[in-house]
């Protein structure tokens, strides 16, 4: 009972009920990536849907279906042999604002002391 008063109200972690009823109405279900995500498709337009395992955090979606969902291809990686180019890296969520961020030496969140110019730079002052 509580997971479904829950999916009322709670639209920033995965979806809410009102969501669930919309797709299973007019949605047709495409395909589930590597973090749990499910895709949909609309099935009059060509509109693309995501629900997100977790909550909402558009860095979750992989390449593959990030193409799909902003229809630079019309085969989702579920149907397309998707195979990531070799300078390509391997998908990783962004972590701005967690405490995984990057933060450099000298930042006000990490120990350290900013690094020395180089001498290449000359301050600019009014005169």
């Amino acid at each position: 009972m509580k997971d479904f008063l829950l999916e009322i109200f709670r639209w920033w972690h995965g979806q809410t009920w009102g969501t669930r009823l919309w797709l299973k109405r007019h949605g047709e279900f495409v395909g589930t990536d590597q973090f749990g995500n499910r895709y949909y498709k609309d099935k009059k337009s060509s509109r693309r849907y995501v629900t997100y395992n977790g909550p909402a955090d558009a860095s979750t979606i992989p390449p593959g279906w990030y193409g799909w969902m902003h229809g630079r291809t019309d085969l989702p990686p579920t149907q397309d042999t998707y195979t990531p180019h070799a300078w390509e890296k391997p998908h990783q969520r962004n972590m701005t604002g967690t405490a995984e961020a990057y933060r450099p030496d000298g930042s006000l969140l990490k120990s350290g002391e900013r690094p020395r110019v180089t001498g290449d730079y000359e301050a600019w002052s009014p005169e």
